[in-house]
């Protein structure tokens, strides 16, 4: 199993620009998110995770309880959320954009040296993925 806290650093995206058009991101800020190495950071505390990803940009946290529906707040909308394990190296994020109803998602892929984060959108004609290693403390 390799474990889901830590720190991972931003390396690389594939596909990403496609996954932002869909979401409704605007040009410049599509740009400005597909060329950022943010840090992300897992913590568990009991059943409460809290994903923490932190760019020159700006620093975004999202705490929540497994199983259980939340709110993130993105730059233009609030979207309801639910996070499950899937397994021993797998996390699920389903979500709903409340204006359109539109559904998305976020996959996160473990291994013991990387993270790879699959970005869904029901509109995007492909998935994006953003890849991030791990950060040997």
């Amino acid at each position: 199993m390799a474990p889901f806290q830590g720190k991972y650093q931003h390396y690389k995206n594939e596909n990403i620009e496609d996954y932002f058009v869909a979401v409704g991101v605007p040009y410049i800020g599509r740009k400005m998110m597909a060329m950022s190495s943010p840090l992300m950071e897992i913590t568990f505390d009991g059943e409460n995770m809290t994903i923490k990803n932190s760019s020159l940009l700006r620093t975004v946290e999202h705490k929540f309880k497994i199983g259980e529906e939340y709110e993130e707040h993105m730059p233009n909308t609030v979207i309801k959320s639910v996070t499950t394990i899937v397994n021993d190296n797998e996390i699920m994020t389903n979500s709903v954009i409340p204006e359109n109803q539109a559904k998305c998602g976020r996959h996160y892929l473990f291994t013991d040296d990387e993270c790879i984060i699959t970005l869904t959108h029901e509109k995007a004609n492909t998935p994006g993925k953003r890849y991030f290693r791990r950060v040997k403390e």
